[in-house]
């Protein structure tokens, strides 16, 4: 019973204080894009919807007024267009085009049932004044484009 209790004050005190990544002036903007898919792959690690949180870390201010806050995103997320980002299998991200100010990604997810979707990824360097002064942020993403039904 004893182990029992601790595993669960262990369990507890990683999930409250699981430290999501924060916007840098350091990453680069394909890095970016990385750690939110990284994130989505594995949504619910090491707590629920901890990928979508932090997801949201790097939605561009812009965005994030268009979004609205977390909860708002959230379901966003869930919506048809979106929940095949979640617990994907794989991704890859392809340049598209980069300028001094914004970068454009295609990206290619297989969801966990192995249909392929690709998205515009759009993220730009923050240039106003705040804690995100030149951190590269989500601006918009596309609606998913069917590429492959899986057999």
């Amino acid at each position: 019973m004893k182990i029992f209790i601790f595993l669960l004050v262990l369990l507890f005190f990683n999930i409250g204080n699981a430290e999501l990544l924060k916007p840098s002036p350091a990453l680069m903007p394909q890095e970016v894009i990385s750690i939110q898919l990284t994130a989505l792959k594995d949504n619910n690690n090491p707590y629920f919807n901890a990928g979508i949180e932090q997801t949201w870390e790097f939605a561009h201010p812009s965005n994030r007024k268009f979004t609205g806050p977390l909860p708002n995103f959230t379901n966003m997320m869930y919506s048809n267009s979106y929940v095949i980002m979640l617990e994907h299998l794989e991704h890859n991200i392809i340049p598209v085009s980069n300028k001094t100010n914004a970068s454009f990604f295609f990206i290619e997810i297989i969801d966990k049932v192995g249909n392929k979707f690709g998205f515009q990824w759009t993220v730009e360097k923050v240039l106003l004044e705040g804690k995100f002064k030149n951190c590269w942020m989500t601006t918009s993403v596309s609606r998913p484009r069917s590429l492959a039904k899986s057999a």
